[in-house]
Parts: C-alpha cells; sequence; structure tokens
C-alpha cells in the first residue's frame, strides 16, 4: 500500500471522512435539545424520552468491535459508505414517527449505521494520510468530532424555532450527501478472504450491553438485584469471551494489540480520561445552577470555552504527536486538565463569569493535548492488517468512557454529591492515572516492544 493518496484525492477523502464524523455526532446529540418538545408531541413522560438518546450510545457501543471485523472482510470504504448509508435511510425515517416505538426503531437503525462507519473511520484516516501526517489527520478528525458536538445544541435549537422536531434529525443530512458524494475518493482496500466470527461478535455485544445497560438500570430503576445479575451476566459473558478471543487468529476484541504494553497503557489512560472529562461536563451544569444560580443560558456559555479551546489546540497536538513521544504530550496534557480540574473544584463562593471560563479554557487545552497524541499512537502503532481494529478500540474506548462518565454522575447524584465540587475532584483523580499510565509509556522496555506478531506466536505456544 502507498504511503497515503496523492493530491487533491487526498482532500476529497478528508472532505468525505471529515463529513461523515459531522454528521454521526451532530445526528447522535442534536436531539437531547428536542427531548422535551418530542416528549410532548408524542404524549410520553420526560423519563421514558430520554431513552432516545440512551439506546443510541448503547447501540453504538456494543456494535463498533464486530463491525469493525467485519469491515476488515468486507472492505473499509464498503463498510463505511454502507454506514453512511444507514443512517441516512434511517434518519429520513424520522420524519414518519408518529409513536415512542418507532421512534426507539429509526434510532437504533441510525445507531447501527453509525457504528458502521465509526469503526472503520480512523482505520481509512490512516490509509489517505501519509504516516509522517498520521497525527495531524487524526488531530483535525477530533476536531471535527469536537466542533460537530459544540454546534449540535445551537444547531437544534435554531432548527426547533422554526420547524417541526423532525427536522432536527435531518439537519445533518447535507453532511451525509457530502460524505457519499466524496467517498468516491476514499481508498478502496482489498476485502480479507477471512471468515467473520458470528459467535464472537455476538458475545461482545452481549457483554457491553449487559454490563452497560445493568448499570444503567441500576441507578435509574427500581430492582437492584435484578440489575446486579443483568451486569453478573454480561461478566460472565466477557469472561468467556476474552478466553474464547485469545486463540482466535484475528480476534474481535483486539487481544493481540492489547498484549502490547504500550498499547493497553494507551487505552487505560484514554478511557479515565474520557471518563474524567465526561464526569465533569455532566455534573457542572447542576452545579452552575444549584450554587451559583446560573440559567441554561449561562451554563451553556460557560461550558463553550472546552470546546472552543479544544479546537485550536488539537491540530497543535497532532502536529506535535507527529514528532514529540505521546507520552510526552500526554504527560503535560493531563498536568494541565488535572490543575485546572483542582481549579474548578474549589471555586470561590463569589466567583464571576471570568473566573470559571479561564479554568475551562486551562481544561480543554489539557485534554486538546492529550487526546490526538494518544490515537495516533494506538493507531498507527497496529500492524496495517489490524488497522480497523485498532480504530475501533479508538472510538470504542471513547463511547465506553464517556457512558461511564454518565454513569458515575448519576450515582452521585443518587448519593447527594454530584451537584458540587466531590465531580471535579473525582475527575483529577482519574486525570492523574490518565497522566501516569501517559508517562510510563516514556520507559524503553514499553516503547520499544516485541512486535505484536512475535506476541501473538509466543502467546500460542503450548
Amino acid at each position: 500500500m502507498s504511503d497515503g493518496l496523492p493530491m487533491p484525492r487526498r482532500l476529497l477523502a478528508i472532505g468525505a471522512v471529515s463529513c461523515g464524523s459531522a454528521l454521526i455526532m451532530i445526528d447522535g446529540s442534536v436531539a437531547n435539545v428536542a427531548l422535551p418538545t418530542i416528549a410532548r408531541d408524542l404524549h410520553v413522560d420526560s423519563a421514558s424520552i430520554v431513552s432516545i438518546v440512551t439506546i443510541y450510545q448503547l447501540i453504538l457501543v456494543m456494535l463498533l468491535l464486530p463491525f469493525a471485523a467485519l469491515g476488515e472482510r468486507l472492505g473499509l470504504k464498503r463498510m463505511y459508505q454502507i454506514g453512511q448509508m444507514v443512517f441516512t435511510v434511517a434518519t429520513i425515517l424520522c420524519f414518519f414517527a408518529k409513536s415512542l416505538p418507532f421512534l426507539l426503531i429509526v434510532r437504533a437503525a441510525q445507531a447501527i449505521g453509525a457504528a458502521a462507519a465509526l469503526s472503520v473511520s480512523s482505520a481509512l484516516i490512516r490509509s489517505v494520510y501519509p504516516k509522517a501526517q498520521l497525527g495531524r489527520g487524526l488531530a483535525l478528525n477530533t476536531v471535527v468530532v469536537t466542533s460537530a458536538n459544540a454546534l449540535a445544541p445551537t444547531l437544534g435549537g435554531l432548527v426547533l424555532a422554526v420547524a417541526p422536531w423532525p427536522w432536527v434529525f435531518a439537519s445533518a443530512v447535507p453532511f451525509a450527501i457530502g460524505s457519499l458524494l466524496l467517498g468516491r475518493a476514499l481508498p478502496r482496500a482489498e476485502p480479507r478472504d477471512t471468515p467473520f466470527d458470528v459467535l464472537g461478535a455476538v458475545m461482545c455485544a452481549g457483554m457491553f450491553g449487559l454490563v452497560i445497560g445493568g448499570a444503567e438500570t441500576g441507578i435509574h430503576g427500581d430492582s437492584p438485584v435484578v440489575s446486579g445479575a443483568i451486569v453478573a451476566v454480561g461478566i460472565a459473558i466477557g469472561v468467556f469471551f476474552v478466553r474464547r478471543e485469545r486463540h482466535e487468529d484475528n480476534p474481535i476484541l483486539p487481544i493481540d494489540l492489547l498484549a502490547r504494553p504500550v498499547l493497553a497503557l494507551s487505552v487505560l489512560s484514554s478511557y479515565t480520561a474520557f471518563v474524567a472529562s465526561m464526569t465533569l461536563l455532566i455534573s457542572f451544569p447542576f452545579r452552575m445552577q444549584h450554587e451559583f444560580h446560573m440559567s441554561p443560558a449561562e451554563v451553556g456559555a460557560v461550558l463553550a470555552p472546552w470546546p472552543l479551546t479544544n479546537i485550536f489546540v488539537a491540530p497543535m497536538a497532532g502536529y506535535l504527536s507527529d514528532r514529540v513521544p505521546a507520552g510526552v504530550l500526554g504527560g503535560i496534557g493531563m498536568t494541565i486538565a488535572v490543575t485546572a480540574l483542582s481549579l474548578l473544584a474549589f471555586l470561590p463562593p463569589d466567583a464571576t463569569y471570568i473566573d470559571i471560563v479561564w479554568r475551562m479554557m486551562l481544561c480543554g487545552a489539557g485534554f486538546g493535548l492529550f487526546l490526538p497524541p494518544n490515537a495516533r499512537l494506538i493507531v498507527g502503532s497496529a500492524p496495517p492488517h489490524r488497522a480497523a481494529a485498532a480504530g475501533s478500540l479508538v472510538s470504542t474506548v471513547r463511547q465506553v468512557g464517556q457512558t461511564t462518565g454518565a454513569t458515575l454522575v448519576a450515582m452521585l447524584l443518587a448519593f447527594g454529591v454530584g451537584a458540587g465540587r466531590t465531580p471535579p475532584l473525582v475527575a483529577a483523580g482519574l486525570g492523574v492515572i490518565a497522566g501516569l499510565c501517559s508517562v510510563a509509556r516514556l520507559r524503553p522496555s514499553i516503547r520499544n516492544p516485541k512486535p505484536v506478531e512475535t506476541i501473538d506466536m509466543e502467546a500460542r505456544q503450548p
């Protein structure tokens, strides 16, 4: 395979992946602002309508790794475009939703399409950019994802001001059209003639679905015993699944990649960083409204500096990650983030808007400096034939980390400590773990490990 695509085809391929990422991120979170309106129009209670969000996130987590394995068999480009088409068709079906069950089916279909596209997007980025520019390519994708997440609430509010709620879902369709048109420029990787492990895919989906779903019901449901049983079944399936994957040539759960200490540390640091960021971002509005008596508009204004700062810092981090070890950049980024989280935890009672904003900007800078180099290391360290698995690992860790953060905040709120300084302190502690894992990758024995193939062969020997 050549080292990246030639210009100007590379620009068209970058546009295709960027439009696809924006589409999935916007339509994945734009529904949040429309939930009260949808609940009123469909005549359902507020607690039930939240399932529109949770079903999307849960299915996404369940299917990312299985779809990555399927993408290696079908071809990355084909898998990506199939996902985009499924997502677009499901979005159009939102116009025909007259009941909550039908809308949930449509959202599940959207999540299936999103999982198919996201599972191979990082691998496509690796094949689009030259190896020396992979860091900035992944950083650009981080900017697109961050910008889309920041744009979604504003876009949803503007659409609701002039149109019925189904148009909220349709607001990202132009990105779908752009992605499909530009997608002809994407590299066409040859499909691999390897069998797809259907049983492994089912077990992977069941493991994530039962553990995360059970944890969610344990916080929001009425029967902790049933919720605990669901989680226990998920863990049991997970244990059997991991043991089974150790003997597979192309494992759905990339055990072969996680056998490398540098990748295992990168995954652990990424997971704790996403849990930390989501813990703060979800809990902070409660604190701002309860302790500082801010209106929702004011809360949005103090949260905005985080993604806006990230937009500027992430490209710089991506550029540096092609030249500076990820352990160094990650350690510096987490030091900044932990400092900012600690400062947010101990905000003075009379804190002004400026007092909060510069701390949020510092947080955005820290996480923006940490995440792109970490993703580059995970994707770039995998062998070419395992690029899809490595890319899906990045996406899965992000989704599981964000879901864990949301569940953690719900638990803290249930214990009555989720609207104060406890969440940022918990986030700071998680940031310390992420930083230590990042710096640990600088050890020579970890920075220069055995090749994946060697470890895999040794693991298979009796």
